[in-house]
């Protein structure tokens, strides 16, 4: 197995970067700022944290993935993903909790890196990935009910029904005065890029919004309308580093919330750089931007930040106006720290119904509404999956969505392949099949009586183990000889192990021998490693079945 070796694409970039590479990079990184900057604040203030923090984490998060990740175009941040897990771990263990728990999951981000696991968390079912983000974008767009519509409601509940409920108990408290603004912002924003591709809806709904609600505040005297500035104090300076109080029962009681972080976040990135790539046509290093995605939010808690990972529309963003190189993403953080030091205290005027409408579309975007019901007429185990999922994330939790949803998709796995391994019985002579042991298409290989040749075609692990065994059962002949052909068996777990020296310790009671044929390497090293090679002479495990059957004939008895 090749070792790692830690590259980050900034490095193989910049070796022949040129000012014509940079000042694509500048006006993409400018453009990339300016779209980033509704969405950072926004998924800060539904995360529960002031606006700077979403701006913060946008700054020092996007900065240390374009700089250490393995993608030339990925663009980290704050994404909406993020939003209930933070909100839940805020309400549950505070800031500091969340601190904790961003930190934890940075390091298991940097282990996954580490260990090379990028490339198998690329493998996770989509369904999974289609239900838990439907789950998610059906939870965002619930949370912002209040906002959008202006409710009074002192306080609601976490459930996703009750949140419902309160809703509907609380309708006549509606301010016409934000749902206009909410309703408006979501048109603009579904209906800009008909007219501009360049300049993103959500800025300019803000921008709009902004100078409409200041107007009316100032000039016609209607107080209604809620702004950032009536919820949140803004700082614009650069945060204090902060300490993270950390000891082993708060460890205990975050992993699993900092487990969710990581996965999500790995799964987002990783997606994200995959669909970059398939744009570019250039292949990300999966290992190495795990590793960045690790280091990111390793540092973004002393800071006061919130999860980080790759932020797919940003990223795309970047490619569509030309970005190609990781400078693009170290320029937008750069735009969005200018913009937090000299024009932060502007966004105080900022409605949080606009908001609110920003995230209402962000939510149906997650939802992939489209991709949802085209899986409904996928085969029923990926259906089950992709609604199971999805609920669990609505009703319950993220966290036991994903862990539910990918032991539901082991065990339909295993069920599959289960299904589709096959093991066939031969006793008086073997068909014609393709591969390299037959010698021609007409030849038939004549089975002495006695004998039986037992053919397994697929992996010989746990669930194939209890099967084959309950096939030898079934049977209940005794033949002199059994021989046991393997030349499609790619590899043998313990269980398999175990099965098969129960079977050879049962038969050689039984007086009967058995001969292991077309061996590969791979299963021989696992078989000499239980130790099932003492079991039988060595001439007893031949390389192809025409050794076996010589084998076998030796074995019987004279007549």
């Amino acid at each position: 197995m090749s070792s790692f070796v830690f590259s980050p694409r900034l490095l193989l970039c910049l070796k022949n970067y040129s000012w014509q590479h940079f000042y694509k990079d500048l006006m993409a990184g400018i453009i990339v700022g300016i779209v980033a900057l509704p969405l950072a604040i926004a998924f800060g203030i539904a995360s529960g944290v002031s606006p700077e923090k979403g701006l913060i984490t946008a700054i020092v998060g996007g900065f240390i993935v374009s700089a250490l990740g393995g993608s030339s175009v990925q663009i980290g941040g704050p994404t909406g993903a993020f939003i209930i897990i933070v909100y839940g771990i805020i309400e549950t263990f505070g800031l500091s909790g969340l601190a904790v728990a961003t930190f934890m999951a940075g390091l298991l981000l940097l282990v996954m890196g580490f260990l090379k696991l990028g490339s198998i968390i690329k493998f996770i079912p989509y369904p999974i990935i289609v239900g838990f983000t439907a789950g998610i974008g059906l939870t965002i767009f619930t949370t912002q009910i209040p906002d959008l519509m202006g409710l009074q409601i002192e306080k609601i509940s976490g459930s996703f029904i009750a949140k419902w409920i309160a809703y509907a108990g609380n309708i006549s408290s509606v301010n016409f005065w934000a749902l206009g603004i909410g309703l408006v912002s979501i048109l603009i924003i579904v209906y800009t890029p008909k007219f501009s591709k360049k300049i993103p809806g959500s800025l300019i709904a803000i921008i709009l919004m902004t100078v409409v609600s200041y107007f009316l505040k100032t000039n016609l005297g209607v107080e209604q309308i809620e702004t950032i500035g009536d919820r949140f104090q803004i700082s614009a300076s650069l945060p204090a580093i902060q300490s993270l109080s950390m000891d082993f029962a708060t460890f205990r009681l975050l992993l699993p919330s900092a487990f969710t972080i990581a996965m999500l976040a790995a799964i987002e990135s990783l997606l994200s750089a995959s669909v970059a790539d398939g744009v570019i046509g250039e292949q990300h290093d999966s290992n190495t931007e795990l590793i960045a995605q690790g280091m990111a939010n390793v540092v973004i808690p002393f800071l006061g930040g919130i999860p980080v990972t790759g932020a797919i529309a940003r990223t795309m963003t970047n490619i569509n106006n030309g970005g190609r190189t990781p400078v693009v993403g170290i320029i937008h953080a750069f735009v969005l720290l200018l913009i937090l030091l000299f024009l932060s205290p502007l966004t105080k005027h900022i409605p949080m119904a606009c908001l609110a409408g920003v995230l209402v579309v962000v939510s149906y975007n997650m939802s992939n509404v489209h991709t949802f019901r085209k899986l409904l007429s996928h085969p029923k185990s990926d259906v089950l999956i992709l609604l199971i999922t999805f609920a669990l994330t609505v009703l319950l939790d993220l966290t036991i969505a994903i862990e539910v949803g990918m032991l539901l998709a082991m065990v339909m796995l295993l069920k599959r392949v289960t299904e589709s391994t096959r093991i066939t019985v031969f006793r008086d002579k073997l068909k014609p099949n393709e591969g390299a042991e037959v010698k021609t298409e007409e030849e038939h290989l004549i089975i002495p009586k006695q004998v039986e040749v037992y053919e397994i075609d697929g992996p010989y692990f746990f669930g194939i183990a209890n099967k084959f065994d309950e096939i030898v059962r079934q049977l209940g002949s005794k033949p002199q000889v059994r021989i046991i052909r393997m030349r499609k068996v790619p590899f043998m777990d313990s269980t398999g192990i175990n099965n098969l020296t129960s079977l050879i310790k049962i038969s050689r009671e039984e007086h009967i021998h058995v001969v292991l044929s077309g061996v590969n390497e791979d299963v021989r090293n696992t078989l000499i490693a239980g130790e099932v090679q003492t079991l039988l002479d060595e001439q007893d495990i031949c390389a192809d079945i025409y050794k076996a059957l010589e084998r076998a004939k030796a074995l019987l008895p004279d007549k």
